[in-house]
């Protein structure tokens, strides 16, 4: 599983940094379908794509339950993906083995974070949980320092870490109490970010170097998120008695470009740009999601947000800077 895969997966709105989970483009990139734009047209789409899921999921949420949102978000994302495996004539893996990790990393990479993520934006504006998905690259790395030998605590890791979560107080205003509106939806969000950091690091452990192709592992592992969810949520909401027009639509564009498409877009630019660039739409992500929450929904911040964005983001950039560099060396 490429570093295609690993930002993808993120939550469809953050990509990793070139190190962490299985951040290698090897040659299951290579097979996926090569998209014909520049692929500077690509990055801003990709980054359009997942800035905009956090409206989306705001907005799916006027209507269904924040499970509700989750699972449509899983299915349609698999349903999009399992049509371009076809398309592509590759099969599903079958090894029961790799399907148990597949589902692990479903729950920590799909699962848990949609649906916190989900209940989160009941509780906060969309804007802010965008802003707080930003510190997965930074929660990623602190798992993997502490899980995988390898992976060694240098200076320049550390300072960015402690940068980044320097910009999450800010973003809380901790000198106000927490001024975030709702510090409950708040740290749903955060832990959404937790949660993903946490999967990349069982993907690298796992599921890397599997002999599938990303499209394969991919469609695979959206389904298995599709197939929990779909197990869990009759046991926690009941089922939808009406589908209005725009809150379905507005998930249905969720699951199947948000996440389904986003993922070919992200292999092609790995491939063709190189992981280090593509991993940059990290820092347009937040940007998107917080313009598209005061344009669109009207959602007011505080003036501390949008600095603690920029902090978190500087932390991630030092730490994947110093990644790149080091990585570049081993090679």
């Amino acid at each position: 599983m490429d570093s295609s895969l690993s930002a993808a997966e993120a939550g469809g709105a953050v990509a990793p940094t070139p190190e962490v989970p299985a951040a290698r483009s090897g040659g299951a990139s290579a097979a996926a379908p090569g998209p014909r734009l520049d692929w500077r047209i690509r990055f801003v789409f990709l980054a359009l794509l997942w800035g905009l899921s956090f409206l989306f999921v705001k907005i799916s949420g006027e209507a269904y339950a924040p499970v509700q949102v989750s699972l449509g978000r899983v299915v349609f994302g698999a349903v999009t993906l399992l049509i371009v495996l076809a398309a592509k004539r590759e099969p599903l893996p079958r090894s029961p083995r790799l399907w148990l990790h597949l589902a692990v990393a479903a729950f920590l990479l799909n699962a848990l974070p949609f649906t916190l993520f989900a209940y989160s934006e009941q509780r906060i504006t969309s804007a802010l949980a965008g802003i707080c998905n930003a510190t997965t690259p930074l929660f990623t790395l602190l798992v993997a320092i502490s899980a995988l030998p390898s992976e060694r605590p240098t200076r320049n890791r550390l300072v960015g870490m402690g940068i980044g979560f320097l910009g999450v107080l800010v973003v809380f205003g901790i000198w106000n109490g927490a001024n975030v509106g709702d510090p409950v939806g708040a740290g749903m969000a955060l832990g959404a970010a937790l949660s993903m950091g946490a999967g990349w690091v069982y993907v690298r452990r796992f599921l890397t170097d599997s002999g599938h192709s990303s499209v394969a592992l991919s469609a695979a592992q959206v389904t298995a998120g599709a197939v929990e969810l779909a197990v869990a949520t009759p046991f926690l909401t009941s089922v939808p008695t009406h589908f209005p027009v725009a809150q379905t639509a507005s998930l249905i564009v969720l699951g199947a470009l948000g996440t389904g498409i986003a993922f070919l877009i992200q292999y092609g630019l790995v491939r063709d740009a190189g992981a280090t660039v593509a991993s940059m739409v990290t820092y347009l992500v937040p940007v998107v999601s917080t313009a598209a929450g005061v344009i669109v929904l009207g959602e007011v911040l505080n003036w501390h947000q949008p600095v603690g964005a920029v902090v978190i983001l500087v932390g991630a950039a030092l730490s994947q800077r110093r990644a790149s560099a080091t990585s570049d060396a081993d090679r």
